[in-house]
């Protein structure tokens, strides 16, 4: 039985918060490692509780501001990008919420993401080379669907992964220095015991097995809901073959994105990066094309 919109709405929430529990979970696991090595005890153990908590609170409130400060993204000007602004209110009012706040990359590769933790508070950002390549029909396309992710609450969730996988994945790569630093200590401390090294242990497997499994999942939800945001977008602006034609512009495109992480990748209407990866975070443009031209608005 299909899902209405309030109740995808709702699993989106529901998913988004669970998400923040179990990562949270997981950094605790992480930071343990470090208060351990440290031998910081159980003022270790507050500070990095209220460290998680500060994080999570931060995130919820600044996680658009984040995103867009990560990819150096600013405000479109309205006298500048006129059409721009035109075309995001237009279809703001077609999909029945509030226009969101728009943004600019100076970026030449032809792309899209919005951002924001619901519709009364979010944010859509186009490249440059988007704008000069796109027609006033694909554009709107382009929009209608990063429309969609606000109006399902995809873009919460989306962010949310962004910034937690950015943050484990530098906290990986401390753990793993870590690691190479301390062992030189470790040896001349064998006599004392072998609990440092198992502890050690742990700590590198979390290390490197925590951000593996949030690129699993970050990637199992950004495919399915590519699909779903594109017939959205294209049921919003009733013509999915602007959207078609502008993906099929974007999939020809084959230069990588500067400014692109790991952490980001995701949020984009397409792949930022040159060619397809492993657990790549998008279907194959063909295949979204495909759906969208056998769809009936």
């Amino acid at each position: 039985m299909e899902k209405t919109i309030y109740e995808l709405r709702d699993s989106n929430i529901r998913r988004t918060y669970l998400f923040l529990v179990i990562f949270s979970l997981i950094l605790f696991g992480i930071g343990y490692f470090f208060v351990y090595e440290f031998n910081w005890g159980t003022t270790g153990l507050i500070i990095l509780a209220l460290f998680i908590i500060f994080y999570n609170i931060i995130t919820y409130v600044n996680s658009d501001k984040i995103a867009l400060a990560s990819v150096g993204a600013i405000p479109a000007d309205p006298n500048e990008y006129q059409v721009l602004h035109n075309v995001v209110e237009e279809i703001a009012i077609a999909a029945g919420i509030q226009k969101p706040k728009v943004y600019i990359m100076n970026e030449l590769q032809p792309n899209a993401f919005a951002t924001g933790r619901n519709p009364t508070n979010a944010s859509i950002c186009v490249t440059t080379g988007l704008l000069s390549m796109m027609n006033r029909e694909e554009l709107q396309g382009v929009v209608a669907h990063e429309m969609s992710h606000i109006r399902n609450y995809d873009i919460f969730l989306m962010t949310v992964i962004g910034i937690v996988v950015g943050l484990i994945i530098i906290l990986r790569s401390v753990a793993l220095r870590g690691m190479w630093f301390g062992m030189g200590e470790r040896r001349r401390n064998r006599d004392s015991g072998g609990g440092g090294n198992i502890i050690a242990i742990i700590g590198l497997v979390l290390a490197i097995i925590a951000p593996l499994l949030v690129i699993i999942i970050r990637a199992a939800i950004s495919r399915q809901r590519e699909y779903l945001a594109d017939a959205t977008g294209a049921y919003i602006v009733r013509d999915p073959y602007g959207l078609a034609s502008a993906l099929k512009k974007i999939g020809d495109y084959k230069k990588p994105m500067k400014t692109a992480t790991d952490a980001t990748a995701h949020m984009f209407i397409s792949n930022p990066f040159a060619g397809e990866r492993l657990l790549a975070t998008h279907p194959p443009v063909e295949d979204r094309i495909k759906r969208l031209m056998s769809l009936t608005v």
